[in-house]
């Protein structure tokens, strides 16, 4: 049994101070058989398997003999619910003049033409360190660089897949690989020149090579559908279906631009939304992602489907996108989740500030959600709309994903300990993580990575790699 004295933690509702937790060796040969006693007098939930809680007790002044400290504000592993990993290969270099979504995207396409399976590992391996760096325990990858440039299939169909996979486990975070269906440039029409390697021709091209990938204990294989234009309308419940048989998470992009809906409205009549309930695409394991040009229709046919809603702050507004009408999502019976997409930034701190603010900015009032109810969205929501809904707390049985915060930063210090919370979405960043557990492994210890302890140069490596692969 490995312990650990938390000096504060979040325990969902409230902050409490001097907590300990017991957790099984993530090497523990099995699980710890039921109503094992700890010798303290607290019982085991078990069978708890290695890397999960053992036990949670508050209460505790002083670290226990044998624990850790882990002096700051510990917090569940953060959950990042929409990822492209290639995308932080863009970070400055889209921010040179103006334009649009649209135009953002052939800056996109000349970065993705780049790539090769061993570039985009390490592209992938030092943009998921820098997640670990930032409290991330757990990624949605919306993956769909797929095939060779020219859409030749590699000789292994899931060379792309598997690169992400191996980066991941590398950089020692959880993932779950969200292989899309990109099949279209725009309802029914070919893929472009750019888009030859997205495309896989059919939806059940699509999920024949999916159904190749394997996940293990730290992936999840799931599934998504690039967005209503990429997917012909009589091929997306194909997608739907293969998601549905293996219980796995579905999510796709959804009304991020007016010009989708417009272009959607054309050619089906439908909304997105519509047309994506119309084939069985809407429901609890499915997440919308962005959810921002919506009618009043669209909203209530997400939240009684119980669809999610992952929303990308920090990108929305890179790219001008507007600000989607998260409250109503909720309100409606969509569980919110975030993500940092593009990468601009990767913080998910700011991700959920950017949700409160933003809001504060088009109403012009404050106080939308509270910061417990933002920090859920961060962890126990956004897990579970990547497959793992027993992920996002500190409580017996959960796995034993933790990210501490310091306190005594200069962007930290001087709030009493129990705002804890909202020190941490209304005042913290990314660089104030210290220490991060994934599935009871030390990943990040005094803030410094411990398998890639230069993430920064290996970022600027693999960011140059691509960069002058793309400028060919």
């Amino acid at each position: 049994m490995n312990t650990y004295w938390l000096e504060h933690a979040w325990l969902g509702d409230r902050v409490e101070s001097g907590v300990v937790v017991d957790l099984v060796p993530p090497d523990a040969p099995g699980p710890v058989p039921a109503d094992e006693e700890l010798g303290d007098g607290t019982r085991a939930p078990g069978p708890v398997p290695p890397g999960h809680l053992l036990a949670v007790r508050t209460g505790a002044p002083a670290p226990p003999p044998g624990a850790v400290r882990l002096p700051g504000l510990t917090l569940p592993g953060l959950a990042n619910a929409h990822s492209h990993a290639f995308h932080r290969a863009l970070r400055a270099t889209v921010q040179v003049g103006s334009g649009t979504f649209w135009t953002w995207r052939e800056t996109m396409y000349r970065f993705a033409a780049a790539l090769t399976p061993d570039s985009y590992h390490a592209l992938a391996r030092a943009v998921y360190a820098e997640m670990a760096l930032a409290g991330i325990t757990a990624v949605g990858e919306f993956h769909y660089l797929h095939h060779q440039p020219d859409g030749r299939p590699y000789d292994n169909p899931n060379a792309m897949g598997e690169a992400l996979i191996a980066a991941a486990a590398d950089a020692g975070i959880r993932l779950t690989l969200l292989d899309t269906a990109y099949l279209s440039s725009g309802f029914g029409a070919a893929p472009d020149r750019h888009q030859r390697r997205f495309s896989d021709s059919t939806a059940d091209a699509w999920a024949e090579r999916v159904s190749l990938l394997r996940g293990d204990s730290h992936t999840l294989i799931g599934a998504a559908v690039h967005s209503v234009r990429a997917v012909p309308a009589g091929q997306l419940a194909t997608v739907a279906d293969f998601a549905r048989h293996r219980d796995a998470p579905l999510h796709v992009h959804l009304s991020e631009q007016r010009a989708e809906n417009e272009a959607c409205l054309a050619a089906t009549g439908r909304t997105p939304t519509q047309l994506l309930a119309d084939h069985g695409v809407l429901g609890p394991r499915t997440t919308g992602v962005h959810n921002t040009h919506l009618t009043d229709e669209d909203i209530t046919l997400i939240g009684t489907s119980g669809t999610g809603t992952c929303m990308c702050p920090t990108t929305e507004r890179d790219l001008a996108d507007g600000i989607g009408p998260a409250p109503r999502l909720q309100r409606a019976g969509s569980p919110l989740s975030l993500g940092s997409d593009s990468h601009a930034v990767i913080d998910l701190f700011e991700e959920a500030r950017a949700l409160e603010l933003n809001e504060r900015l088009r109403t012009r009032t404050r106080g939308h959600w509270t910061a417990a109810a933002l920090l859920r969205a961060a962890t126990a929501d956004g897990h579970a709309a990547l497959g793992r809904p027993e992920a996002g707390s500190l409580a017996p049985g959960a796995p034993a994903d933790l990210t501490t915060l310091a306190l005594d930063t200069v962007r930290t210090a001087g709030a009493p300990p129990l705002l804890g919370a909202e020190t941490a979405v209304f005042a913290a960043s990314a660089a104030d993580v210290t220490h991060v557990l994934v599935g009871g492994r030390v990943i990040v210890r005094d803030g410094v990575h411990v398998r890639l302890p230069g993430t920064g140069r290996a970022l600027a490596e693999a960011v140059a790699a691509v960069r002058d692969g793309g400028g060919r």
